[in-house]
């Protein structure tokens, strides 16, 4: 019998990978359009919004996850394995709320209000500073890249558990 993570986690699972790749996808979208222009703005305030809510969705998760234990690890999994996958799960967790975060600084920092689904105005994190906004805009879009490829790492061990060692890890989250 396969002992699944609670119907909430996996929800907010797979929520929060589908924002965080649509955030992305939109990130570089808009990085590569030239110049300004109405429909550049308006992807812009997509993935603000979409990044925002990823900051909500984690913090939903995080607080889901301390109060409800997630299911244990096969027990041949090797120690290194398991320690590796707590680690990821650590790592993944950190960027997921400082990625966005960082977005948001970088809007402060340039003067650009984030308004969330063009409703509510965030405040802003700090004052406008041109000179350190390029410098959190750079780790803005670092620590995406590193996002991304901890989470395409993670959906690989996923599917490594599944397709080679027959294990249930990757039916736990579906």
């Amino acid at each position: 019998m396969i002992v699944k993570y609670t119907l909430p986690a996996r929800i907010l699972h797979w929520l929060t990978a589908l924002a965080i790749i649509s955030a992305f996808a939109l990130g570089l979208t808009t990085g590569g359009m030239e110049g300004f222009s109405l429909q550049k703005l308006q992807l812009i305030n997509y993935h603000k919004w979409i990044g925002i809510t990823v900051l909500g969705l984690v913090a939903i998760r995080l607080l889901w996850r301390l109060s409800h234990r997630p299911p244990a690890l096969p027990a041949n999994m090797a120690k290194w394995e398991r320690q590796g996958a707590h680690l990821a799960h650590m790592a993944l967790y950190v960027l997921m709320f400082a990625v966005p975060l960082g977005g948001w600084l970088y809007s402060s920092a340039k003067g650009f209000p984030v308004v969330w689904l063009g409703l509510v105005k965030l405040p802003d994190l700090m004052e406008k500073n041109e000179a350190l906004a390029h410098t959190i805009k750079e780790m803005h879009e670092l620590g995406a890249w590193v996002l991304i490829a901890l989470a395409v790492a993670h959906a690989a061990a996923a599917l490594k558990h599944h397709f080679i060692q027959r294990d249930d890890v990757l039916k736990r989250m579906l």
